[in-house]
């Protein structure tokens, strides 16, 4: 009995799914990552008493998982420190929206930072309320070369004599360097939306 053989319609994209294939699995050095243009400042209003509307600020920032690193009531900005992305088993942090953002903080190490800015917008008899602006910050590890701690890295030989150098884990070499991604429109969108409910 005679062998059907495949259509040759089949072989492009044989061709295109391998192509795709070996794309995915040289990872991020074959692509060259550029920040997206930015969006609009997210803004929400807020009481014209200037403590209620920091405070307010400051509290929902927490609640996202964001500490404060400066607080500057003068200039009227409020930066966090970075946090690192939360991933797809973490479900109870607020600083990763949505399935996609969580599948990508699982597979690859992010960070996030939010400056939020407080000023008066004045009214005829002085600030009727204040405007609240938050800007999220996204940035994504640029890992140089393969880390030390691998299993076989981290285990003592037999081979060669004990000496003085018992430290078989070692660190990354050369700082960690971070790719920018542009803001973070989603998270902003939920910021501005739990302030809103303030």
């Amino acid at each position: 009995m005679d062998r059907v053989r495949p259509p040759s319609a089949s072989r492009p994209l044989f061709a295109a799914s391998c192509a795709a294939l070996c794309a995915a699995l040289t990872g991020c050095s074959a692509v060259a990552v550029r920040p997206p243009d930015a969006p609009a400042p997210s803004r929400v209003m807020l009481t014209p008493d200037r403590e209620a509307a920091w405070e307010s600020t400051v509290s929902t920032l927490h609640r996202f998982g964001f500490r404060t690193a400066d607080e500057n009531k003068l200039d009227g900005t409020i930066e966090t420190v970075w946090v690192v992305g939360s991933s797809v088993g973490e479900v109870w942090r607020g600083d990763s929206v949505g399935f996609a953002n969580r599948l990508e903080d699982t597979l690859q190490s992010t960070r996030r930072r939010v400056i939020a800015s407080v000023r008066p917008v004045e009214g005829e008899f002085g600030p009727d309320a204040y405007e609240v602006t938050i800007r999220v910050f996204k940035e994504m590890e640029d890992v140089r070369g393969v880390t030390a701690n691998t299993t076989g890295g981290a285990t003592f030989q037999n081979r060669s004599s004990l000496d003085g150098e018992l430290q078989a884990v070692y660190g990354q070499f050369g700082p960690t360097q971070w790719i920018p991604l542009g803001r973070d429109p989603a998270l902003e969108n939920e910021i501005i939306a739990a302030l809103g409910k303030r």
